[in-house]
């Protein structure tokens, strides 16, 4: 693994003028570069570079989740976004999943053109959909929410960029996002091709069986003028997401992540809203992951 490779080469050659973490080497798989992942990653990234005073972390683009989760498992990511409905076992494989913070929820945002007669999720039937890149918790939220609706789409395996440029060419008569709000990208999009968004309310039975079968979503509501003035607000799903790391991780490395997360947050939030939910009192519930122990350390200096 990168981190212990880089701790152990950093022995020995520690000084008392160098940094606390010297030589350490970190690697961060995000998301979309589209999406909140990637960008409240990278502005992370620069952050921790500061804090802990070691090289900037390597910021992963990828398809998101379930890659994020894989690569922690395997070893080639040291730290990950991911959102809490993509974990399934914490302590599968050798090296067990571990949580810094829960940082801010995602909302499930489905996304139709607005001159097309898509209403309820019943009218996608027979398009053109695009569920996200395969590996990522978007397409596995997007599965979910079909097969609960009985609804048979023609699939499109894309990320959020590609859908973007498929709607705006009139490939894909909708698509499916599930990420921080506000998505810039998505308000970008509706500058160019009229767009809204699917109000689960108006299916309500298919909102009341996922919150059942699947307790991890939360109703969820994105307000209106989300995405520009005349957007409405709408009733969908949300999912916790989490800063994920593994056990391999040592105490004090999740320690020092976790406050230079914390000194951060106000950076976060000037490159997106969504990082206003960072706070250091909802951050310990991190379930289905239990918390590092270097980051529980942390939360009780806090008096959490």
């Amino acid at each position: 693994m990168l981190l212990a490779a880089a701790l152990l080469a950093s022995l020995g050659s520690v000084t008392a003028c160098q940094s606390e973490f010297a030589g350490l080497r970190l690697i961060i798989a995000t998301g979309s570069s589209d999406g909140v992942y990637y960008q409240v990653g990278s502005r992370l990234a620069t952050a921790w570079a500061n804090s802990l005073d070691i090289a900037r972390p390597t910021v992963l683009e990828t398809a998101g989740s379930l890659e994020n989760i894989q690569r922690l498992q395997a070893g080639t990511a040291d730290i990950a976004f991911g959102s809490a409905d993509a974990i399934t076992d914490a302590n599968a494989g050798p090296r067990k999943l571990r949580a810094l913070a829960r940082i801010y929820d995602d909302y499930i945002q489905i996304v139709v053109r607005a001159d097309l007669p898509i209403t309820r999720l019943a009218d996608l039937a027979g398009r053109k959909v695009s569920v996200g890149p395969i590996g990522s918790q978007t397409q596995l939220v997007a599965n979910r929410i079909l097969h609960t609706a009985n609804v048979n789409v023609a699939p499109v395996d894309e990320n959020l960029n590609d859908s973007i440029i498929d709607m705006s060419h009139g490939r894909i008569d909708a698509f499916v996002w599930s990420g921080g709000i506000p998505t810039q990208s998505l308000a970008n999009l509706d500058r160019s091709v009229p767009v809204r968004l699917l109000d689960l309310s108006k299916d309500s039975g298919v909102l009341t069986a996922m919150l059942q079968n699947y307790p991890v979503y939360s109703q969820a509501v994105v307000p209106a003028g989300t995405y520009g003035q005349g957007s409405p607000q709408v009733t969908t799903l949300a999912v916790p997401n989490v800063l994920l790391v593994t056990d391999q991780m040592p105490d004090d490395v999740a320690e020092a992540l976790v406050r230079g997360l914390f000194e951060a947050a106000g950076q976060l939030a000037v490159v997106n809203t969504a990082a206003l939910a960072i706070d250091v009192h909802t951050a310990i519930f991190t379930e289905p992951v239990p918390l590092h122990p270097g980051a529980e350390a942390y939360y009780r200096s806090a008096k959490v």
